[in-house]
């Protein structure tokens, strides 16, 4: 019997982009059960984010309805929310979370 190339399966792999990764790291820090339960969070730029994929990331952000971004000194951006009403709760999803639907693995 021939041996299976265990490899082919790694090739198939997508990878994410670096909007898709900055995106899904926001979104992990904005759903962490902390954040929810305070309602704010605050997000620091890494130095492996690019300015376009924040450019982006932040100009989404800024376009959601019931967040307040603040721009703080040390460059990060705090982020707030009030509590949404359960009609609220069933809009239709934001483009940060399209972001974060096709996992990569």
């Amino acid at each position: 019997m021939a041996k299976q190339n265990k490899t082919a399966p790694k090739q198939q792999a997508q990878k994410m982009t670096d909007l898709e990764r900055l995106g899904l790291r926001v979104s992990n820090m904005i759903n962490h059960p902390i954040a929810q339960e305070q309602r704010w969070v605050v997000i620091h730029r890494l130095d492996t984010d690019g300015d376009a994929e924040w450019g982006e990331i932040m100009g989404i952000l800024s376009e959601t309805d019931g967040l307040e971004m603040t721009f703080l000194d040390d460059g990060g951006v705090k982020i707030e929310w009030e509590m949404q009403s359960e009609v609220d709760r069933e809009a239709p999803a934001s483009e940060l979370e399209v972001l974060e639907d096709d996992p990569p693995f």
